[in-house]
C-alpha cells in the first residue's frame, strides 16, 4: 500500500485544494508544536502549548465536522473506522483539558503531556492509514477541493480549546454555549460546500 507524503515547504497552494495535503500539513504543524513544548521552559513552553491547545481543538473539530461524516459514509467499513478515531479523540481532548488545568511548570506536566504526545501521535498515523489514503483514492480533485475549503471554514469559527464529550454534534444538544460553537460550525461548513458544487 502507497504512504501519504508528508507535505513539505512550498506545498501551501495544494493544501488549499486537497483536504487530505491540508490535514497533513496540520499533523506535521501539529508535531511541531509537540517538539517545542517538549524542548521549551518557562514562558516559551507555555506559548507554544497554547498554541498547541488551539491548533488540536480546531483540526480536530474540523475533522469532526467534515472527514469523519464522508468516511462514514463513502469508506468500506467506514463507521467503524470512524467509532476508533472519534474514541481516540475524545481520550486525547479529556487529557489535553487535564493539562490545560496545569503549570506547563508542574512537577505533572512533562510526564502526562508525552503520553499526550504518543496517544495523538498515533491517532494521526491511524487517521492517515485508515481514511486519509482512502479519502484520496475514493474521491475526486473537485471533492478534495470542497472538503479543503469546508476544513478551513470550520477551523475559522472552532472552539480554541478542547471540549471532551463533544465528538458529534449529537453529543452537542444539551451543551448550551458550545452547541452554537458547534451549529455555527456546521453551518459554515454547509455554506463552504455549498459553494463548491457539494452536498
Amino acid at each position: 500500500m502507497s504512504e501519504l507524503k508528508t507535505p513539505q515547504a512550498g506545498d501551501d497552494h495544494d493544501a488549499d485544494d486537497d483536504v487530505v495535503a491540508l490535514l497533513m500539513r496540520q499533523h506535521g504543524d501539529i508535531r511541531n508544536l509537540f517538539d517545542e513544548v517538549e524542548s521549551g521552559s518557562g514562558d516559551e513552553r507555555r506559548d507554544a502549548f497554547r498554541r498547541l491547545v488551539r491548533l488540536l481543538a480546531v483540526h480536530e473539530t474540523a475533522e469532526e465536522e467534515v472527514v469523519h461524516p464522508y468516511a462514514r459514509r463513502a469508506l468500506s467499513g467506514g463507521a467503524q473506522v470512524v467509532d476508533d478515531r472519534l474514541a481516540e479523540e475524545k481520550a486525547a481532548k479529556e487529557s489535553l483539558a487535564t493539562l490545560d488545568d496545569l503549570d506547563t511548570d508542574d512537577p505533572t506536566f512533562m510526564p502526562r503531556f508525552l503520553k499526550l504526545r504518543k496517544d495523538v501521535q498515533e491517532h494521526a498515523r491511524a487517521e492517515e492509514r485508515y481514511e486519509f489514503i482512502h479519502i484520496r483514492r475514493s474521491t475526486d480533485a473537485v471533492n478534495l477541493a470542497a472538503m479543503a475549503a469546508a476544513v478551513k471554514a470550520a477551523e475559522a469559527i472552532a472552539p480554541t480549546r478542547p471540549h471532551p464529550g463533544v465528538e458529534s454534534a449529537a453529543a452537542n444538544v444539551v451543551l448550551g454555549p458550545v452547541a452554537a460553537v458547534i451549529d455555527r460550525t456546521r453551518d459554515a461548513v454547509r455554506k463552504a460546500l455549498d459553494q463548491d458544487g457539494s452536498s
